[in-house]
């Protein structure tokens, strides 16, 4: 995660308020949102910060798989 940017509230956030992600395989779940982010990550400016969360869940727990994060702007909303 902090390889990619991605912090514990972007997470949490991705997944109450995301959108369902279009390339989850099946049995996995997949939310997508994107975040105002007006930053520079790797030593360029991005105005957004797109993060995907892939998880699985019991009936007791939610197993994150993946967090993917993509940087840039007008990325398309779901």
């Amino acid at each position: 995660m902090v390889q990619r940017g991605v912090t514990i509230p972007d997470i949490e956030q991705t997944l109450t308020e995301g959108w369902q992600a279009p390339d989850a395989r099946p049995g996995t779940l997949g939310k997508v949102r994107i975040f105002p982010y007006n930053g520079e990550w790797e030593g360029r400016f991005h105005q957004e910060k797109q993060v995907t969360v892939y998880d699985k869940q019991t009936s007791q727990s939610i197993v994150i798989l993946t967090v993917m994060a993509r940087y840039g702007r007008d990325f398309p909303r779901g």
